[in-house]
This record gives C-alpha cells, sequence and structure tokens, in this order.
C-alpha cells in the first residue's frame, strides 16, 4: 500500500496482543462499550496503536453515546484515511491510520451537534492516550 511504517505481518505479531491485532490489521471491532478510552475525558492526544502517529485530539472527542470513542475530526488533514467498506452487508467508511494503514473505526456523517457533523467511532485498542504535560 506504501505507508510510511510498513512491518511484515510477523512484526505486527509480535508487537501487538492478539486482540490488537485482530482489531489493528484484521480490521475488527472491540465490543461496545467495553474500551478503556470510552470515558476518557482528559485533555490530551490519542495516537495510534500500531505507530504512535497523532490522530485526534481530546478537544474533538465527544460522547455520542454509540460504545466507543467519539472524535467530530481528525488532529490534521492527512493523520488518517478513508476507505469505503463493503463488508457485514453495509456500505460504511473505514478509518485507518494514515502512517501504518492500521484499521481505527469508522466515520458516520450523523453526528448534528458537532462542527463538522462527523462522528468518527474509534476502537479503543486501535489508539493509545497521551495526557497534557
Amino acid at each position: 500500500m506504501g505507508y510510511e511504517v510498513e512491518k511484515t505481518e510477523e512484526q505486527w505479531k509480535a508487537e501487538l496482543t492478539e486482540f490488537e491485532y485482530h482489531v489493528l490489521r484484521e480490521a475488527g471491532t472491540e465490543r461496545a462499550y467495553t474500551g478503556e478510552l470510552l470515558e476518557e475525558e482528559r485533555e490530551g492526544i490519542f495516537n495510534c496503536r500500531g505507530c504512535g502517529a497523532e490522530l485526534f485530539r481530546s478537544v474533538a472527542k465527544f460522547d455520542s453515546h454509540c460504545g466507543w470513542p467519539s472524535f467530530y475530526e481528525p488532529q490534521k488533514d492527512h493523520a488518517v484515511e478513508l476507505i469505503e467498506d463493503r463488508s457485514h452487508g453495509m456500505v460504511r467508511t473505514e478509518v485507518r491510520c494514515a502512517k501504518c494503514g492500521s484499521h481505527l473505526g469508522h466515520v458516520f456523517e450523523d453526528a448534528p451537534q458537532t462542527p463538522t457533523g462527523d462522528r468518527f467511532c474509534i476502537n479503543s485498542v486501535s489508539i493509545t492516550f497521551e495526557p497534557k504535560a
């Protein structure tokens, strides 16, 4: 695919837990309301668990009541890539890390209460949180 960070499947498997690998590299999904970052309200940055790239800032996080951490925009224009996803009999837009191609979640245009109208629905296991110093 030509990502800035490229690793073999063996490298990914060595660096990630089995569940992290399933979500980030096989486009799996964690169960709703189970992610450790769902209730995170501190100021800080959300990074890709796969490569550490900065993806979202806490100022863009909001409670969408969907069961996964939700953001109305990525940190910068090219932090994520959006790909049409026709799996499971649906048409959705997958969100991947633009630096390493790891699956993060999906984006939906169903958040009129936000400045963008978008809801980036992200698996907690796909990201890490770095509190502001």
